[in-house]
């Protein structure tokens, strides 16, 4: 079964997962860097060179085509955007939304412009936080607060969360 972590930029996806792939002996897989791989190019660089619709194409066909087992999987932040992309995740295993609140996230990312987050014109990360919010409760089959305590506690409780499902 596999681990799937969604939440925002900044929630902590990629190092919490690291934690807990190695907690639980499994496997670990970052997608930002799959799609980095696959277009050979930094994900800012994507959004910048050929938009936010290339953009998402490009992290659907990579999330759809995702062949992995017992493995942790640290999605990017805009990874619940695609429906197909989402139900092929969760067929392999459970989908855990780490939640931070937007002021945490906006204080983790004070300078998010060289991180590949897909944001519009104009918006910040408020309503960014707002967009995505109904979209990760709706994929997630736990949540988890990351905020407050260690990534090693936060992965403690995905870990606990897991085993008693």
């Amino acid at each position: 079964m596999n681990i799937i972590l969604i939440g925002m930029p900044g929630s902590g996806k990629s190092t919490i997962g690291v934690v807990l792939a190695k907690l639980l002996g499994k496997h670990f897989c970052d997608t930002d860097l799959l799609l980095q791989k696959h277009c050979g190019k930094k994900l800012q660089e994507i959004i910048r060179t050929e938009g936010t619709d290339a953009f998402f194409r490009y992290e659907n066909e990579v999330l759809s085509s995702l062949d992995c087992a017992d493995t942790v999987i640290a999605t990017g932040g805009s990874a619940v955007y695609s429906d197909k992309a989402m139900a092929h995740l969760k067929a392999s295993g459970v989908c855990v939304y780490l939640k931070v609140g937007a002021d945490e996230i906006a204080r983790r990312l004070a300078n998010f412009s060289d991180r590949g987050v897909v944001i519009g014109d104009g918006m910040t990360i408020a309503d960014l936080y707002a967009e995505r919010k109904p979209l990760y409760e709706v994929y997630a089959d736990i949540t988890v607060s990351a905020e407050g305590g260690s990534v090693y506690d936060v992965a403690r409780v995905i870990a606990d969360g897991v085993a008693a499902r």
